[in-house]
């Protein structure tokens, strides 16, 4: 089986409604994704999607897949998709670094592995079940009062665990949104809080320090090191999401005790590819693991699912689901949805999604 033809589509992504993260010292209203599918000479077809959170969130943009995959098709054409590994040995080569410009790609591969070995996505990473992954909302920074109306707004969907965006240079206001949230969740449900690297370390671990709750703190600070010195000083345990990008930065998490889990994003990391050897890794050391992606439609959403799906149990904590936060929905019907707080992943042969190309619109380019 061999490559014959990689077509991008480019999609804009309206949000429902402005959303703000980071101490509110971010904000986004739309998202550029792009969309691939990979043609073979066995008439089968693989798609996958790559989707910054805009901008200004990681080092990524939307224009710079579509640049990236201009200069990694022509080394592509030709390979046999199977062969995922290769695949992704290939690109490195022609295109060091990079990582979230190859996700759409590796993700269209492993969508024909599944395809061609007649086997969903969830059993081909290691699961022996489409096991319900329980979904978490994501609550956008505001008071206290707002942060907690928008939670009980989720738990009417049947969101049981939620992410609740702190972070900022206002000490006390922090503080009392983290108290009255942790106070005020329904009763069974979970809160994680994501600093998404707000926080100075001494700001962090005034701020942990000086509350009773004692729930998941989200990468309180930019780097590993300030992360690294904020685990060792609060008794919250510690998630670590952004500054996690290779296989090296979680083996240097690990050894220096910076976290007691992280986000496993495809996306971030490269695709399913990296995303499985990293989460394996977590299960080897006993961490827990989110496994999500940065952001996307259903199509991207789905594709962690498979892979959070066939995580163990113990290991395994709530995903996000970005087209929830979406005014339009490119594939209606399709995929993982949250269905009273948990997403299931499709048992079809590979990611079980298969967009309609005449919905998407002109491609933004052919590569054969």
């Amino acid at each position: 089986m061999k490559i014959t033809r990689i077509t991008v589509w480019q999609l804009d992504l309206p949000l429902s409604e402005p959303y703000w993260l980071s101490g509110g010292r971010l904000k986004f209203e739309r998202l550029d994704s792009t969309y691939l599918r990979i043609d073979t000479d066995a008439g089968i077809s693989g798609w996958g999607e790559g989707c910054p959170w805009g901008n200004t969130y990681l080092p990524a943009h939307g224009p710079g897949i579509r640049a990236g995959i201009e200069t990694l098709a022509p080394a592509l054409i030709g390979l046999d998709p199977r062969s995922v590994e290769h695949v992704n040995r290939v690109m490195d080569v022609q295109l060091p670094g990079h990582a979230y410009v190859k996700s759409a790609m590796d993700i269209a591969c492993w969508d024909i592995l599944g395809q061609s070995a007649g086997l969903p996505l969830w059993q081909l990473l290691g699961g022996s079940e489409p096991a319900p992954v329980a979904v978490n909302s994501s609550i956008s920074t505001g008071t206290p009062d707002q942060m907690l109306a928008l939670i009980a707004q989720a738990a009417d969907k049947g969101y049981t665990v939620h992410s609740a965006k702190v972070g900022g240079t206002d000490i006390a206001l922090d503080i009392a949104r983290i108290e009255a949230i942790s106070n005020g969740l329904p009763d069974g449900h979970r809160v994680t809080f994501d600093v998404n690297r707000a926080w100075q370390p001494a700001t962090a671990i005034e701020v942990l320090n000086s509350v009773t709750a004692r729930d998941w703190v989200e990468q309180p600070c930019e780097t590993l090191d300030q992360c690294a010195h904020v685990a060792g000083r609060v008794a919250n345990p510690i998630m670590l999401d952004e500054c996690m990008n290779t296989m090296q930065d979680h083996l240097e998490a690990w050894k220096r005790g910076a976290c007691e889990g992280v986000k496993v994003k495809p996306n971030r990391l490269g695709g399913l590819t990296r995303a499985r050897q990293i989460r394996d890794f977590g299960v080897s050391v006993g961490w827990q693991m989110h496994i999500e992606d940065v952001g996307g439609s259903a199509l991207a959403d789905t594709a962690a699912i498979h892979l959070a799906a066939s995580t163990p149990d113990a290991n395994r904590l709530a995903s996000w689901l970005c087209h929830y936060h979406l005014n339009i929905d490119p594939i209606p019907g399709q995929g993982a949805r949250n269905v009273s707080g948990s997403a299931t992943p499709p048992s079809a042969p590979g990611l079980g999604v298969s967009p309609d190309p005449d919905t998407l619109g002109k491609p933004h380019a052919v590569y054969d």
